[in-house]
């Protein structure tokens, strides 16, 4: 069965981060649609403009996971979006894996209780914005059950290798990895 993942992007996006899921996750043969929030040319974080496959209203529920880049200020225009809000809680009440890193975990997945009671990483400092409930690691890439989350540009390609890793297991995402030159 194929598997599907759905990256979205807002305007500030982190530009290293968005890519790297992209490329890595299609190596790896899954089907990822590239969202935008409001429109299909998305200017990131670096004006790097980036065409979204389709608006986030057009994108369905038949998914697999889904993928949050960083970015200031694209994460806080994920956080302010209630169709962000919506469909970032359906997953989870669906059990689908929620993947974030950099600013997003702090800024878009803690204010929706998403991250309660679990373990989580985020950018360095932005841990502030966590629930007294969430527990903090300085790991470069922190898996809780379904949910990912992931420190930063740095940090994206063992960010998007777990995510084939928990789409595809490990066996594919180290062949994806090697392939790479990443191990």
């Amino acid at each position: 069965m194929d598997k599907r993942a759905v990256i979205l992007l807002a305007e500030g996006f982190e530009e290293i981060e968005a890519v790297t899921c992209i490329d890595i996750l299609r190596r790896a043969g899954v089907k990822i649609t590239i969202s935008g929030l409001n429109s299909l040319a998305i200017e990131g974080s670096r004006k790097i403009t980036i065409k979204a496959e389709k608006k986030l209203n057009q994108v369905s529920s038949d998914y697999d996971a889904i993928i949050l880049p960083g970015g200031m200020p694209g994460a806080e225009n994920l956080a302010k979006s209630d169709q962000v809000k919506t469909l970032l809680k359906k997953a989870e009440n669906q059990g689908k894996i929620i993947a974030a890193i950099c600013a997003a975990p702090a800024i878009v997945l803690s204010p929706l209780g998403i991250l309660d009671n679990k373990t989580a990483t985020c950018y360095p400092g932005m841990e502030e914005n966590f629930s007294k409930t969430t527990t903090y690691k300085t790991k470069e890439v922190v898996t809780d059950g379904k949910i990912i989350t992931s420190q930063g540009p740095a940090t994206a390609m063992q960010f998007a290798l777990k995510i084939v890793e928990k789409l595809l297991g490990k066996k594919i995402s180290d062949k994806v990895a090697k392939a790479a030159l990443f191990i």
